[in-house]
């Protein structure tokens, strides 16, 4: 007998015929006599409902009351496949976040999970029940509603699974698994059976959308094995986790991310003094703004160009800011660039492998794509490419990396 934690979004419990469904998924583990704690989301579209009821009182809803009122879609989620459970003659029992006491601090709608109490939950699991817990929210020390923010349920669900010691949390979506890039872009994509945490990490902080950064992360510290599966496929789905089999079949690359909401923004003929970047740089974090790749060009003439990226939702307001510092600073000019695309290239084998980034390098030159910026770290690599050839180069990186799927395996 396991102790399996499953998490179900949105898509998955998105009416009622698809919560009997999931009903219908959980009584079979629940018959194989596996304990089963659920976590979920509330219905499809339901967040965006009720966070635009909130706007139509206030373009700038009070936080402590927006999560008063967002949680409740979690609320209905619960009870309604508690009910289906039940139906089915499986014991079952469903809470809110407070009242499992899953405790956070006060930061309203983007609270962290300080401590939860798992006594209730492991007393129902010992009375046979089936313990279905909303996604997303939590209570402050205080007793106020929180919610974690978009994406939380994946949160709620990983931190539970550490709380309970669970041998597995399921993520069901509406993907078999995680892929070695998205399947709509390569359509030779592979569904991957593992892939480790720190892989899958660098993945999600990398574009792909398949599991929440934090979930990985909090997978990550408590060792929590994790596993993306289809809600309403059979399959293995991916195993995410901590181990990193050696082996001769280990692939150099597991996977290629991209992204493309970046922009660039390039502040020319800085003088070149001690203390340049934080000059250019400080500014730009004091205004929330999130900078991630950078590339620093000292001239012959004492200046230097200085380089970096930014989300592309955050372009207009950087570069407002970087002029008023060109200004400042006396720098020659300020020019930037929206349409741009991140491409990474993400596994742990490159640790063991020489000339991983040369033969990125290769393959992009191949198809003519210039690049534009490189960043590295120990496990990836990353280019800033021209928007007009992202797929282009991730179809290319696909294949250079013989990650293609064999004939007839692709992906659907």
């Amino acid at each position: 007998m396991a102790l399996i934690v499953q998490k179900f979004g949105g898509t998955s419990v998105g009416s009622v015929e698809r919560i009997e469904q999931v009903a219908e998924k959980i009584k079979k583990f629940r018959d194989g006599g596996d304990d089963i704690v659920v976590v979920v989301s509330a219905m499809s579209g339901e967040t965006n409902r009720l966070i635009d009821l909130a706007k139509q009182i206030s373009d700038q809803p009070v936080a402590r009351e927006l999560d008063v009122m967002v949680s409740t879609g979690e609320q209905v989620t619960i009870a309604l496949l508690a009910m289906a459970l039940i139906k089915r003659g499986v014991p079952a029992v469903s809470f809110t976040g407070n009242q499992v006491r899953i405790l956070t601090d006060s930061a309203h709608t983007k609270a962290r999970i300080l401590q939860i109490d798992s006594q209730r939950i492991q007393r129902e699991l010992k009375a046979g029940r089936v313990v279905v817990v909303a996604g997303f929210q939590g209570v402050d020390g205080k007793g106020n509603i929180t919610t974690l923010g978009r994406g939380g349920s994946d949160t709620t669900g990983v931190a539970l699974a550490a709380a309970l010691k669970a041998d597995e949390c399921q993520i069901y979506t509406d993907v078999d698994g995680v892929y070695t890039t998205d399947p709509r872009v390569v359509a030779k994509a592979r569904r991957l059976d593992k892939i480790t945490f720190e892989e899958m990490l660098e993945m999600a902080s990398l574009g792909s959308k398949v599991l929440q950064i934090r979930a990985v992360e909090f997978a990550g510290k408590y060792s929590v094995p994790l596993r993306v599966l289809h809600s309403f496929q059979e399959g293995p789905g991916t195993l995410i986790t901590l181990d990193e089999e050696e082996s001769m079949e280990q692939p150099i690359i597991s996977g290629i991310a991209f992204n493309r909401d970046e922009a660039k923004l390039t502040i020319r003929g800085v003088p070149d003094t001690p203390g340049v970047a934080f000059k250019i740089l400080g500014p730009i974090s004091a205004a929330n703004v999130e900078v991630d790749m950078i590339v620093q060009n000292v001239a012959h003439d004492n200046t230097t160009d200085f380089t970096f990226t930014v989300h592309r939702n955050d372009y207009n307001s950087a570069l407002q800011i970087l002029q008023t510092i060109a200004t400042e600073m006396g720098a020659r000019e300020v020019i930037g660039d929206t349409d741009i695309a991140k491409v990474s290239i993400v596994g742990v084998g490159m640790r063991s492998h020489a000339g991983v980034a040369s033969r990125m390098f290769e393959a992009l030159a191949k198809e003519n794509i210039n690049i534009q910026m490189i960043s590295t770290s120990e496990i990836k690599v990353s280019v800033v490419i021209e928007e007009k050839y992202l797929e282009l180069a991730v179809r290319a990186l696909h294949t250079a990396f013989e990650l293609d799927a064999p004939a007839g395996k692709t992906a659907e």
